[in-house]
């Protein structure tokens, strides 16, 4: 019998301070697989939905870029924002129906935005790799790439991208180009742009950078006497996509922008750009 009352009062007391730890606890009014993880940042966004609705509804794409890299985009004499990437972001915009508005920043900033959602696509000359896959959803490609590795002209100790190991490079962080260098052991120098990698490039501060050999040909044919030139290219051309917010609510918009891309390069408008700014067709694959 007393065996009995003390396994009674044993349960009445554990029902007791189970009842009190529960008071000391608020619920979240969420049943338990609802409950936000312990340490979870909030979702900073405003991008639920369809986008590719909320983008026509208002009229206006934001199309992020840096505006300072020429051919792709930069700001000529007249201060006007033109280049390859203003016009094919212009041609989709056209065939998505609504108008283009450019934001400029910093290669690095551009890319946080877009990932916070700051902004709809990106269009920069951006070259899809596995890094960029799990942070944005890709466009199919509208231009290929191919990596030089430019030098100033009295230097020969660069020949191969096997070469760079021990050099010193300077490329935007997080570029493709600054993180194939470090690759290859080379360091790299952070700078804003191609004009003051060139700069660096010249002045004997660093021993080479990395880009895209049209940028190169683009620069030699304004600046004919610069001292530089390609010590070689890294073989494998690299593919140019339009990244935007990762996630189902793009699924109409990447659609439709893949549409809009494919348009193009049938009409033979990305071709008619190419020649226009690089003076090659870089929208067909080598």
């Amino acid at each position: 019998m007393k065996k009995h009352r003390l396994a009674a009062l044993i349960g009445a007391a554990a029902l007791f301070l189970s009842a009190l730890s529960g008071c000391g606890q608020p619920s979240s009014g969420l049943p338990p697989e609802s409950s936000p993880a312990q340490g979870d940042a909030p979702q900073v966004t405003d991008m639920g939905g369809d986008l590719l609705a909320k983008i026509r509804a208002k009229g206006e794409i934001v199309v992020a870029l840096e505006g300072t890299w020429a051919p792709w985009g930069y700001h000529d004499e007249s201060g006007a924002l033109v280049g390859y990437d203003v016009e094919v972001a212009q041609a989709v915009a056209a065939k998505l129906g609504v108008e283009p508005a450019f934001v400029e920043g910093e290669w690095s900033a551009l890319l946080a935005g877009l990932e916070a959602g700051r902004y709809d696509i990106m269009v920069n000359g951006v070259e899809i790799d596995d890094g960029r896959r799990e942070k944005y959803d890709f466009s199919v490609p509208y231009a290929y790439n191919r990596t030089a590795v430019i030098v100033r002209a009295d230097d020969d100790s660069i020949r191969s991208m096997e070469d760079l190991e021990g050099k010193n490079t300077a490329n935007t962080l997080s570029s493709t180009y600054a993180i194939l260098a470090e690759s290859y052991g080379a360091a790299v120098t952070p700078v804003d742009d191609f004009i003051q990698t060139i700069e660096l490039l010249t002045s004997g501060r660093i021993d080479a950078t990395l880009n895209a050999d049209v940028s190169y040909y683009d620069y030699l044919a304004q600046h004919p006497d610069a001292p530089i030139k390609i010590a070689c290219f890294d073989p494998a051309a690299t593919q140019v996509a339009i990244p935007m917010f990762k996630g189902e609510d793009n699924d109409a918009l990447r659609s439709a922008i893949n549409q809009a891309l494919a348009e193009l390069a049938q009409d033979g408008t990305l071709t008619e750009l190419s020649m226009k700014y690089f003076g090659r067709d870089i929208s067909k694959a080598p």
